[in-house]
């Protein structure tokens, strides 16, 4: 089920982007074999039939230092439409599947590569995480408080820049390939993904419209009506009303003097302002002031926690949020009007998959008890 139903792709097992991109891609009907290093738990990854990112997935574990474990992958490199792996530059050539190979082992494959610093540049070969790669382009310095910068967990550089670039990337080369009939490298670099997630930041500093100071820009707290605001019981609101009519609803709602309204966005009035709004949200609860705002078009929410935010009337009747094995977790999106996502499967164990992945992709039983008597399944 899905709009990827038939493609079929290769992940070699990784942390962080890149198993989310094969979670996105598996969720969208994709079939998904893992290589994984071996039939175990390893110190890269969390055990992976607790890890949301390897639902949907097949996994098989085989040895690629044996001759035989190499060959096993590049015969799987023969049928799939693509490839993906987020070893640093140079690791997968060392290993002997690297892009050169396996397009001769098959023209058409796409062959994704996940980074932080990209496959060439002077930092190409350094080690990094998020935090790093963000901090290139502009994206770590503007998020935060006017103290200090703060890392916005993972998700602007992993996930936002690295994951879904290389879905992007993959998926537009895999709809190139059915023109040209050829395959191609992609480089996904989150140094780059990011770049291009600021693309807007970029207009507003051309127009003068981005201050570099943190907590001085209409996005980033330096305005009373964008923002979090603390409740009488210690919890916050989102509050973020730009639009002249979404500000008034808000202060007509709170009761407070219409002044303000003409005068939003006076910078002169904004101690004001923001000194009245904190002391009024403070007078009721988070969830009082959610059930009042809630279906308005004053902009304000509340900050729900992690377990919270799959309670929610909203994200419920939406079906937002999806229980597996016991596990709630977030279902497929986006939504379609035809080819809709089907539940995913649940996660496999490391390597439990191997042998009917093998059968599946057209090695005979014979083949599958030699591989197992020479030691490449791990």
């Amino acid at each position: 089920m899905g709009p990827l139903t038939g493609l079929k792709l290769i992940e070699i097992k990784g942390i962080g982007p890149g198993p989310y991109a094969g979670q996105v891609l598996a969720d969208l009907g994709a079939e998904i074999i893992v290589v994984e290093r071996a039939s175990k738990t390893n110190s890269i990854a969390a055990p992976s039939v607790m890890d949301v990112n390897s639902r949907g997935k097949k996994s098989i574990a085989i040895d690629l230092r044996k001759p035989e474990g190499l060959e096993t992958l590049l015969k799987l490199v023969e049928q799939a439409d693509g490839i993906y792996e987020g070893n640093r530059p140079g690791v997968a050539e060392k290993l002997g599947f690297g892009p050169d190979v396996c397009l001769e082992r098959n023209p058409k494959i796409i062959y994704g590569r996940m980074t932080g610093w990209g496959q060439h540049g002077p930092l190409a070969h350094a080690a990094g995480h998020d935090y790093n790669y963000i901090s290139l382009s502009g994206a770590a310095a503007a998020i935060g408080t006017a103290d200090k910068p703060v890392p916005p967990l993972n998700l602007v550089g992993d996930y936002a820049a690295g994951s879904l670039f290389l879905v992007i990337g993959m998926l537009s080369a895999l709809l190139e390939s059915k023109t040209s009939g050829q395959g191609q490298v992609v480089d996904a670099a989150i140094t780059d993904g990011t770049a291009h997630l600021m693309s807007m930041f970029h207009t507003m500093d051309k127009l003068g419209q981005f201050n570099p100071a943190r907590e001085t820009n209409m996005l980033d707290g330096g305005t009373p009506f964008y923002g979090s605001y603390e409740t009488s019981d210690g919890k916050h609101l989102s509050v973020a009303p730009l639009e002249p009519q979404f500000f008034a609803e808000m202060i007509s709602t709170l009761g407070l003097p219409e002044r303000f309204v003409a005068e939003q966005y006076n910078v002169e009035l904004w101690p004001e302002l923001k000194s009245t709004l904190t002391a009024t949200f403070k007078t009721k609860t988070r969830d009082e002031w959610a059930e009042i705002f809630e279906g308005s078009d004053a902009c304000v929410a509340g900050l729900l926690t992690l377990k919270e935010a799959a309670s929610h009337p909203h994200n419920k009747a939406r079906g937002t949020y999806i229980e597996l094995n016991g596990q709630m977790q977030p279902a497929p999106a986006p939504r379609f009007s035809r080819s809709q996502s089907d539940i995913p499967a649940l996660p496999s164990a490391e390597g439990a998959d191997t042998k009917a992945v093998l059968s599946d992709w057209g090695f005979d039983s014979d083949a599958i008890a030699s591989l197992e008597q020479a030691g490449v399944f791990t």
